[in-house]
């Protein structure tokens, strides 16, 4: 995704997918029309429960304890803050997925 509006159309297309298309989401903060704090708490509320509660995990050059408490109220399950680091993706995938 690119921005918000791509955000906003990928999120209303999830509704359409079968269930396990996607396993994780992560989601850039920092979009112009619909930020991914928004497109989180829309995602959450989507009927099918799996689509609802698939993990997201916020990809963020924000880094500081209050952008992660944030991140979590809006329903993400994990943040990673840039640089983007392998092994803390690979800590976020075991914690998500236990592998």
């Amino acid at each position: 995704m690119t921005n918000g509006f791509d955000a906003a159309v990928q999120f209303y297309r999830m509704n359409e997918v079968e269930d396990d298309r996607y396993d994780l989401i992560f989601m850039d903060i920092q979009m112009p029309k619909m930020d991914g704090y928004m497109t989180t708490r829309e995602i959450r509320t989507l009927r099918n429960n799996r689509k609802a509660n698939i993990p997201i995990v916020a990809m963020t050059a924000n880094a500081f304890e209050e952008d992660k408490k944030k991140a979590f109220k809006a329903g993400m399950n994990a943040h990673i803050a840039k640089p983007i680091d392998i092994n803390t993706i690979l800590a976020v995938f075991d914690q998500m997925f236990g592998v």
